[in-house]
């Protein structure tokens, strides 16, 4: 059988999980000494409100080798694929190859890095599930992957940049918006990292709109299977008008809305927003 894991920066609802059969590996969030696994024992509004009070970024940390070893069975013949936060964000993807190699069971174990973060590594994730239900090797999902791996487009508009100038975790960020804190930047994933694209002005559902109709041409050449919105707490009106857009554009089969993960929440902070699919 193939078993298809993802640590928790994959962000899929639980409906998901539960209807892909997908394993979810927690990361950490460390709030001071105290430390919470990942939608587990933890919500994005509890490190908010951890990180308003202490005017600091919470600090994150990979799922240890022995944390991922819990979900991998050494004496059956099981195939595993694991998919990974991008492996320049985080540890997890070295720890589970690592985990299979103290099993000594690599022969079985395909760990992905997904070089994305969130529903960017979401879209991987579904569609390795897809192709194993059809009955695809491991070997030839494997391929698979490799090939819509560049495709997967994955962007983010953020409300507030505390979080992300706390945290500096987005290369070039500086630059972009210099000391205008008010500004809100396309935050867009390649190679593997955070990069800002773009700057917009303006209050609440006008900078999300204008982000999300900047791609209008990229979303109607796109795969059209699925989309996700993913969002840390967005007014539900806002991620209403987002889904009304989307579908006005009669191109998609599935729209899907997710909630950022503590994890992903607490480098980019409340009020972020995401699109992400796939190009074709």
């Amino acid at each position: 059988m193939i078993k298809i894991l993802a640590d928790s920066t994959c962000d899929l609802s639980p409906e998901l999980v539960e209807k892909y059969n997908i394993g979810i590996i927690p990361l950490y969030v460390r709030l001071g000494d105290d430390e919470y696994k990942d939608g587990i024992d933890i919500t994005p509004a509890d490190l908010y409100d951890w990180s308003d009070k202490h005017g600091e970024t919470p600090k994150t940390a990979a799922p240890s080798v022995e944390d991922i070893e819990k979900f991998l069975n050494k004496d059956s013949n099981d195939e595993y694929i694991i998919f990974t936060i991008s492996s320049s964000m985080s540890a997890s993807y070295n720890n589970a190859r690592h985990a299979a190699e103290d099993l000594e069971i690599s022969e079985r174990v395909h760990v992905i890095d997904s070089a994305n973060l969130s529903t960017g590594i979401g879209l991987q994730v579904l569609y390795a599930a897809e192709l194993a239900t059809r009955g695809m090797s491991t070997n030839d999902i494997v391929k698979e992957l490799d090939i819509i791996k560049g495709k997967v487009r994955a962007s983010f508009v953020i409300d507030t940049l505390v979080y992300l100038h706390r945290g500096g975790r987005c290369s070039g960020l500086a630059a972009l918006v210099g000391g205008a804190l008010k500004l809100h930047p396309r935050i867009a994933v390649s190679e593997g990292a955070m990069h800002p694209e773009k700057k917009y002005r303006g209050k609440d559902i006008r900078y999300v709109m204008d982000y999300v109709k900047d791609m209008e041409a990229d979303l109607l050449s796109s795969d059209n299977k699925r989309i996700f919105i993913t969002h840390s707490g967005c007014d539900k009106a806002i991620v209403d008008t987002v889904r009304d857009y989307l579908t006005s554009l009669n191109h998609f089969e599935e729209i899907l809305e997710t909630n950022a993960g503590a994890v992903v929440s607490s480098h980019c902070g409340p009020g972020t927003l995401g699109v992400l699919f796939i190009a074709k």
